[in-house]
This record gives C-alpha cells, structure tokens and sequence, in this order.
C-alpha cells in the first residue's frame, strides 16, 4: 500500500467518494471531514478489530476487502459479512465492536476517532441520511444472506457469491451500469474462505467452480482468479426471481 500518496488525496477525489459515508457531503462538509480523517492499513491475514475491544474510530474502507466474524465458546467461528470498499466499519453511540474484523487481503480504511465522528453526525444531517442508507443496504444485505444460507443449493451460493463480487469490484468494466461479460475478478479469499463464509464444504466449492467453468460461464486461470464469461447464465445460476414475477 502507498500510504503518501493516499494521505495527499483530497476527500473530493477519493476513490469511494461517491460510494461511502461523506457521498452526499457538499464542499463545505467535506472540508470538515478532510481534517479529521487518517489512513490506516493492515496486511492481509492481520486483525483490524477483535470483538468486544473498545471502538476508537470508525472508518470507510478504501481498498482492499476484510471479513466479519463471530467465534463460539467451543472455538467454532463462522464468518459473517464480507467489507468492500466504501464499506462502513463501525455505529455512532456504540463504543465495542461486535464482531471480529479481519483483513482478507491488504486493506485500507479512511478513519474517524468514533467521539468526534458523532458529534460531526448531529452537526451534518447528509452524513446522518448517508449512515442511515448504508444500514438499510446492510439489512438488506442481511436478508439476501439469511436466504441463500437456508434456501440455495450450492451452485446458486457460488453463483451469487461471484455476482456480488462482479457488481462491487472497482475493476469491473460497466456498461450502462452493468458489469460486462468478460470482467476478470480478483478473488479476495480463498477458497477454504469461501467454503466458510457460504456453510459449503472445500470440496463442494471446488466442484461448483468446476461446473460453471464445464457450463462456459466462468474461466478459472488460477485459484485467486476468475473471468465472468456469460454474466446473464450466472446471474440465472444464482436462483434469484430478477423481475419480481411469480416462478413457474
């Protein structure tokens, strides 16, 4: 990570300026927030936060990608949430965090010190619409995820799996708002990762990727590397009704 150059990056030409928690921000606003923010990285594999530590900022993920996790008393953890950028970490009037968050691959967040945060929250009701909207996108997000862990097959878990990365990557090609078929993603996990987040088997992921690949909707170069092929056969794979009909 190039930490000079990112700490030189104004808030109004941030990468995940329009994605994340100042998006509705006006000028004056973002100056605000300009000297309040700090950068902070953590390679991949080291924690960000453990659950239930004191929660001294809050912060925007810039790059890179962490998962959220909870561990039982018998040692058992399952992963919970996946954070892409613009991604928020952390609740104003909350001082612990609930879950463990770990950095999947080199990570980047723009940090706030939580008090100051909100106190800034009650001054800027943009910043307040913007925290409430990225809590309904988490709900939502939450809802989805209660349905494929009780309801998809395997093939439809992996395929949803891809489609979320294919429609958050910053390195997508977007047409008309839609990633296009022959977008590379670069997987952020591996694929023990993917088999705990989605309740699958190492075995069954690994099954399910091969399949898609023999159905020509993916191309698998390597195990950190995929190529959406037919982006409209993968998103029939992930078993979601698109247009809100009743199935037959």
């Amino acid at each position: 990570m190039n930490i000079p150059d990112l700490a030189n990056i104004k808030c109004s030409a941030c990468p995940i300026r329009h994605r994340a928690i100042c998006a509705r921000c006006d000028t004056e606003e973002l100056a605000r927030l300009e000297v309040m923010k700090t950068y902070r990285t953590f390679p991949a594999g080291s924690e960000i936060l453990w659950r239930g530590e004191p929660l001294d900022y809050v912060a925007s993920v810039v790059s890179g990608v962490a998962s959220l996790s909870k561990t039982m008393e018998d040692g058992r953890t399952q992963m919970v949430g996946l954070l892409l950028p613009s991604d928020f970490i952390g609740r104003p009037g909350r001082d612990r965090i609930e879950f463990d968050v770990t950095a999947t691959t080199d990570v980047t967040l723009c940090c706030f010190a939580r008090r100051p945060f909100e106190a800034l929250v009650i001054d800027m009701p943009h910043v307040a619409q913007r925290l409430m909207e990225l809590a309904l996108d988490e709900l939502d997000a939450a809802r989805d995820w209660m349905l494929l862990l009780g309801r998809k097959t395997a093939r439809e878990k992996i395929a949803t799996f891809l489609d979320m990365l294919a429609r958050r990557s910053q390195l997508n090609t977007f047409e008309g708002g839609t990633v296009a078929s022959g977008s590379a993603l670069h997987l952020p996990m591996t694929r023990d990762q993917i088999a705990n987040y989605l309740g699958l088997t190492l075995e069954t992921v690994s099954r399910q990727f091969s399949a898609l690949k023999k159905d020509g909707i993916i191309d698998v170069s390597d195990r950190r590397s995929v190529t959406v092929l037919d982006l409209a056969a993968l998103q029939d794979a992930t078993g979601d009704d698109a247009d809100g009909g009743v199935v037959s």
